[in-house]
């Protein structure tokens, strides 16, 4: 039985390789966008404003978001310390795909990536051309500007595959990635993990895809949980020497942040309440805030290892009055 040492959750959001003088560039865009999901349904800008009002003016003067910038980057390095410290000889990675390399002709719910090499490959000056206003500037918070390459572990990932589907988890496999038009290589959710967190060194990894967000096949919370029980046990089937980490990349509440939700979400991983998580309405995780549906795997493993968690952070990076930005949370879980 292979022995896991590490959990970890962390936000992955542009903002937090953007200076903080410069979270004003997507602030436009929201102000613009007539969809922004905030407490089960979407909101135009104008009706959210007036939603919550009187507004988040307190967050935005350049001394606060500063500070929320700082913050960040110090949970940051010491997420990088906490893991260099146990450099565990296997990661998995639960991470989603926002339309990167899944493209509508196949999305599957749950895939497992079962490569030798995984490719970090930067965007083409016409990709990042057309990306959204204030996105462009991240781009090298998960992407070496000569993009890189990283071990896979694909006997390790046939054995989790394996065991998933005698567990009635029919999960797909991709041995490479397949390539859409915004990007060729590993989604940014799991090249932020291995640039920030493993700083480019990682050791040999697997990148677990659940479609937090796209299409009709999205798995529900509740499957998310159970998916996280089955993964600890194929996790056990690998070799008795080996040592694991799993981390889960994405979240907190975004492009609209709830405060109260993301507190929700974190009192109930500090006491390992599943059932608390899995009674969220689903709507509740809609648009980018569904990228926590990755934690949620993460909190079945470390309740059936027994670790304690652990909160380095919580920062709600705010850009509007109406509210509009990032939480960022930044979690561990050890012995």
């Amino acid at each position: 039985m292979a022995r896991i040492v590490l959990g970890m959750a962390c936000s992955h959001g542009p903002m937090l390789a953007t200076p903080p003088e410069l979270w004003s560039l997507r602030a436009g865009a929201d102000r613009q966008n007539k969809q922004h999901w905030y407490r089960g349904r979407t909101w135009d800008y104008e009706s959210l404003l007036a939603e919550r009002a009187p507004g988040f003016g307190e967050h935005l003067t350049p001394e606060v978001k500063n500070a929320y910038y700082q913050r960040c980057q110090l949970a940051l390095e010491e997420m990088a310390d906490i893991f260099a410290a146990h450099r565990p000889d296997l990661v998995v990675i639960l991470g989603n795909d926002q339309s990167e390399v899944f493209l509508d002709c196949l999305v599957p719910g749950f895939t497992v990536y079962t490569g030798d090499t995984i490719h970090n490959v930067p965007l083409t000056p016409e990709q990042m051309a057309a990306l959204p206003p204030g996105i462009a500037i991240a781009e090298p918070s998960h992407c070496p500007e000569d993009g890189a390459q990283y071990p896979g572990a694909p006997e390790s990932a046939a054995t989790l595959v394996r065991s998933l589907v005698d567990q009635h988890f029919d999960v797909a496999t991709s041995a490479r990635m397949p390539g859409g038009e915004a990007q060729a290589g590993i989604p940014h959710a799991f090249g932020f993990i291995y640039r920030q967190i493993m700083r480019d060194d990682p050791p040999p990894s697997i990148p677990i895809f659940t479609n937090v967000g796209v299409g009709l096949n999205r798995p529900r919370l509740a499957r998310c949980m159970a998916f996280g029980h089955a993964l600890k046990k194929a996790i056990d089937d690998l070799p008795e020497s080996m040592t694991v980490a799993v981390i889960a990349s994405g979240g907190m509440t975004h492009f609209c942040i709830d405060e109260a939700l993301d507190r929700q979400v974190l009192d109930a991983l500090a006491a390992g309440d599943e059932q608390r998580l899995v009674e969220i309405p689903e709507a509740m995780l809609n648009g980018n805030t569904a990228e926590l549906k990755s934690w949620y795997p993460l909190l079945a493993i470390m309740n059936d290892v027994g670790f304690s968690m652990r909160l380095l952070d919580y920062v709600p990076c705010y850009r509007t009055e109406a509210g509009t930005g990032n939480a960022m949370g930044f979690v561990v879980w050890k012995a």
